[in-house]
């Protein structure tokens, strides 16, 4: 069994060119673009602005680079993706212009392996083109991270089904060309047998955005991404039913995984980048006669958030090369997507809060961008199941490879594995308790 920690010279080649465009060309439209949906809406002047950007990444092959050759990408395992999300994380509008972007890039999985030939035609290839926006709706206001408590529900009506109910966080409703909705089917069977996803069309009768909500505080209030949408006998052909009836849960599952994986690898760029400002301004900055970099306090930051950072992107490179490795979603895949998942607010927070402290108040003003790096970790160990859920996860899995203590005392009680050691080895020693000497 060989370990390998290198990138072959030719992806390394890519992963180069990748990160010059994104430092270049893709960097700048933050400071240009700061609108909530900017990065997403089709019809935002970002858009225009990300067209040429999106030409040349598809020229050189790296457009959509998570589907398959069949489907117009590249079919990169998730290790590859990792390494290429670690650059494009710097921006907002990374994903967007190497067109891997959430939720778009999942629901386009879904649509890949569940759609109807119809549905293919008219939703996912202008979706994998970059052209349109979807959404992904599973959050209910009053049933939180608990799917148990969800009450939306769909009534088959002959050709039809009727879904009433609410939706919350729903983002990119407002400019989607349609959503996958999750919604209880059977509320006698228990909510993974009894739920199902739901292509349902932008501007169906029934479906109402009550109003949007942002990350963060905006100056115009409603102006977010993310909808609380209502549906009021939302009539939906039986045919947008997606997989089979109460297969929710395992539909949904195309899309998770990798995604997670993501956002993780997304999360290790803005480290990076945290980590970079942090290091620029302790080598620029004097204070009580010396840099600040020559400060033990701060050399003990600079460490901490090295070692962290390297110790998080080891371990979400792992769990990309167990999904290559295994190509489904069994018990170890998942432990570890738990993990990094509820890992990834807690280094954020370290780091990104040792960063701004190091700065002083240009760290918390607006001048820098790392209070709005700060303001995005609470959403991070919320998205796709809040921290607590997965570490539950990652606490029964290792669970099972453990096993109770037969007896009143534990296996590794000292007093019990002494006396068997001494029945195994006792011989070698005299009448005194020393050893023997071989002299």
């Amino acid at each position: 069994m060989s370990w390998c920690f290198e990138t072959d010279s030719e992806f390394q080649e890519k992963l180069s060119w990748i990160t010059k465009f994104t430092r270049e060309e893709i960097e700048p439209l933050d400071l240009v673009f700061r609108e909530p949906g900017d990065p997403w809406d089709p019809a935002s002047p970002a858009a225009r602005a990300m067209a040429p950007l999106k030409k040349t990444v598809k020229k050189n092959g790296l457009w959509a680079c998570h589907i398959g050759p069949e489907l117009g990408g590249e079919g990169y395992g998730q290790v590859k993706l990792a390494l290429m999300n670690e650059i494009l994380g710097r921006s907002r509008f990374g994903p967007s212009v190497f067109g891997c972007q959430a939720p778009d890039s999942g629901n386009a999985e879904i649509l890949a392996h569940f759609g109807t030939p119809e549905q293919k035609t008219k939703y996912l290839k202008p979706l994998l083109d970059g052209e349109i926006a979807s959404c992904y709706s599973m959050t209910e206001p009053q049933a939180g991270s608990d799917p148990a408590e969800f009450t939306c529900r769909a009534q088959r009506d002959g050709d039809e089904w009727v879904i009433n109910g609410e939706k919350w966080f729903a983002s990119h409703a407002r400019f989607a060309e349609f959503l996958l909705v999750m919604v209880v089917t059977d509320q006698d069977l228990p909510i993974y047998e009894g739920a199902s996803i739901f292509l349902i069309e932008q501007g169906t009768p029934g479906m109402e955005i009550l109003r949007n909500s942002a990350v963060g505080p905006y100056a115009e209030q409603g102006d977010g991404v993310h909808g609380y949408i209502r549906f009021t006998d939302c009539r939906v052909p039986a045919k947008n039913l997606l997989g089979e009836e109460g297969n929710g849960f395992l539909v949904a599952q195309t899309r998770l995984g990798g995604g997670r994986v993501h956002h993780a690898m997304r999360s290790v760029a803005v480290l990076k980048k945290a980590m970079d400002m942090m290091c620029e301004r302790v080598l620029s900055r004097t204070t009580k006669g010396e840099l600040l970099a020559q400060k033990q306090l701060t050399q003990e930051k600079i460490a901490d958030s090295y070692t962290q950072i390297l110790q998080f992107r080891l371990h979400v490179l792992y769990t990309a090369w167990l999904i290559d490795k295994y190509k489904e979603y069994n018990r170890e895949v998942r432990k570890e997507i738990a993990a990094i998942k509820a890992a990834t607010p807690r280094v954020l927070q370290d780091v990104i809060y040792r960063a701004m402290h190091l700065h002083g108040s240009l760290g918390m003003s607006d001048e820098v961008p790392l209070m709005n790096m700060w303001a995005n970790i609470p959403e991070m160990g919320v998205v796709d199941g809040p921290s607590e859920v997965h570490k539950v996860t990652v606490a029964r899995t290792v669970l099972r490879d453990h096993e109770p203590a037969a007896d009143v005392f534990p296996t590794y009680h000292t007093p019990t594995q002494r006396a068997r050691a001494m029945q195994k080895y006792g011989h070698y020693l005299n009448k005194n308790g020393r050893a023997e000497s071989t002299a």
